[in-house]
């Protein structure tokens, strides 16, 4: 499991290797066609900032080599906001006191037709809070099921679960897991998951080893921008997606890097990511894996996103709804986070045309299951 192998690597050390980086550090980096975690922290770190023009060059060339003029699509549908963590920087904190959303059967259905009626999406992310008592495998197997006839293409974004469980829901239809790991800082982590499933570090961060033994498809990985110091914290995560990649080999792999944005309960950043920050990380992850699909949500705005759609993003949400129900049945419910971009669906996919890209609504079909 990779907590034996985190446990190898200290977080201040980490830090410290990434600040102590030099001009002649990042220069070697990019001169090379494959590139270590070492090459990696030298092209996040502080002495590449005066080199972002030819990361975004190197980035743009190898994205166009390996994905082509072209942008995946995909939509997120919350199912539910209840939960019973108490994350300190999530909307749906178990301690905020807002009425709680389960959406039925019934209503999931209404959902899908409702996001068919938004644009031809077919790679759908369904999105839950954690509580197992009323979302557990049984609901995630029930929508699932209830999702596939409308979409080739689904993933979850949910709690953590058991190998097992994850074999079962691929045989209702599941692709792909989406999992944040929130921090690698093992120390600090319990500080912003105080209580609930999700305070497990251990339990969370060795659930893609289950997905990858359950032969999960994708796996989507990241970590939440404004908890812990962002470079190391990336740092970790490519340490972490090369040992998949190494254990997973026949499965893909895809990263985000969401930075924190307004929720209910007012938790504040303790660190706070420039856009020039984050298309470095952009550039340096595209330059560190060229195979590796790098998604951008809703939470960047619009103009951010046009401009990094040919720089090394490969794919993009859009027409997003953060609460449950939110495209047909409780338009008004909690949203987890605020979304930026709120242009339609129609428009990304049009100003995706007018850079000389193609859209990509699906990239998957239910008889390769």
């Amino acid at each position: 499991m990779f907590s034996e192998v985190l446990s190898q690597y200290d977080w201040d050390s980490t830090r410290q290797a990434i600040e102590s980086k030099t001009e002649h550090d990042v220069l070697r980096a990019l001169s090379k066609e494959r590139l270590s975690v070492d090459d990696f922290m030298a092209l996040v770190s502080p002495a590449a900032a005066p080199f972002l023009e030819e990361m975004a060059h190197r980035s743009r060339e190898i994205t166009l080599r390996r994905f082509g003029r072209t942008v995946s699509m995909y939509i997120p549908m919350y199912i539910t906001n209840s939960c019973t963590n108490s994350c300190v920087y999530c909307g749906f904190n178990r301690h905020n006191k807002f009425d709680r959303v389960i959406l039925t059967p019934e209503q999931i259905e209404r959902e899908c037709r409702a996001i068919k009626e938004l644009g031809p999406f077919d790679n759908l992310l369904i999105v839950t809070g954690e509580n197992p008592k009323v979302a557990g495998v049984d609901y995630l197997e029930c929508a699932l099921r209830i999702c596939r006839p409308y979409f080739n293409n689904l993933s979850i974004e949910v709690m953590p679960l058991k190998s097992i469980e994850y074999a079962r829901l691929i045989a209702s239809g599941l692709n792909g897991v989406v999992c944040f790991q929130e921090t690698y800082n093992r120390s600090r982590y319990k500080v912003y998951h105080p209580a609930g499933m999700k305070s497990n570090f251990e339990w969370r961060l060795n659930g893609y080893d289950r997905m990858g033994q359950a032969g999960v498809h994708k796996i989507g990985m990241g970590v939440l921008i404004g908890l812990e110091d962002w470079r190391t914290d990336v740092t970790m995560m490519a340490r972490h997606l090369k040992y998949l990649q190494q254990h997973y080999w026949q499965t893909r792999f895809s990263v985000n890097f969401p930075r924190m944005r307004p929720a209910e309960g007012g938790f504040q950043p303790n660190v706070v990511m420039t856009d020039r920050e984050l298309a470095q990380l952009t550039f340096a992850f595209r330059i560190f894996d060229p195979d590796v699909d790098i998604s951008y949500s809703t939470r960047e705005s619009p103009e951010f996103r046009n401009n990094m759609m040919s720089l090394g993003v490969t794919s993009m949400s859009a027409g997003s709804k953060t609460d449950p129900g939110g495209y047909s049945v409780y338009p008004q419910s909690l949203e987890q986070f605020a979304v930026s971009d709120e242009r339609s669906p129609e428009k990304v996919a049009a100003e995706i045309h007018r850079m000389g890209y193609e859209v990509v609504w699906k990239d998957w079909d239910r008889s390769f299951d």
